[in-house]
């Protein structure tokens, strides 16, 4: 039961600060919903195409696999999964009618993808990976949703710049996610080194583009 509670807190622990940092008109909970169901189905697929790219890591080693790893095993497939949802459930959905409403369906979409993960990992490995995932890996998600989902903000309400946000919605996270996962995945000590640093720095950033859409 424990591993169960550590597993699935910090999912809802930062659903529930998304919802309520969003102070002008809070989203439907019916919505919410599926989003946050559609990001843990999606865990299906992605676990099936992540091993079979998988079968391919035997054509690189050292660092290049850790990137091959972490940016097109991981970051890639979850990633543009998660922007497939959100531009069949969100995208044109009438709720989507202010700005921090991006943010909020994005970090939903991605919660509920690191709910399956998150299980996954500690009921494989134990208390402690869970609680080093409670400062790491869900925050991490929730911090790629946002910077998902502040691209799809200033793409639907600026639609001169449309174009280049909706790419940007999709590369960015990827970007993020992947550095994110090769800094852990190379195992270098430079690499461990700059980790920290990198997770702050994406608290940091993360919280800027909430502010920059709150206003």
């Amino acid at each position: 039961m424990s591993l169960l509670i550590i597993s699935i807190a910090p999912v809802f622990i930062i659903a529930f600060y998304i919802y309520f940092r969003d102070k002008y008109e809070k989203e439907p909970w019916q919505l919410l919903s599926k989003a946050i169901i559609s990001g843990a189905l999606i865990s299906i697929p992605i676990i099936v195409i992540e091993l079979l790219l998988s079968h391919f890591k035997i054509i690189f080693k050292g660092l290049t696999l850790a990137f091959y790893e972490a940016f097109i095993i991981a970051a890639l497939t979850e990633e543009s999964f998660k922007y497939f949802i959100f531009r069949i459930l969100i995208w044109r959905n009438k709720e989507f009618d202010e700005k921090f409403d991006g943010i909020v369906y994005a970090v939903f979409i991605s919660l509920g993808f690191a709910l399956i993960e998150n299980i996954m990992y500690v009921t494989g490995m134990g208390l402690s990976t869970g609680f080093i995932r409670v400062v790491t890996a869900v925050p991490g998600h929730a911090l790629f949703g946002v910077v998902m989902g502040y691209h799809f903000s200033i793409a639907r309400f600026y639609p001169g710049k449309r174009r280049n946000q909706l790419i940007l919605a999709l590369l960015h996270p990827i970007a993020l996610h992947g550095l994110y996962d090769f800094l852990l995945m190379s195992k270098h000590p430079v690499g461990l080194i700059i980790f920290i640093p990198y997770l702050i720095y994406l608290w940091r950033y993360g919280f800027k583009k909430m502010k920059e859409v709150s206003l």
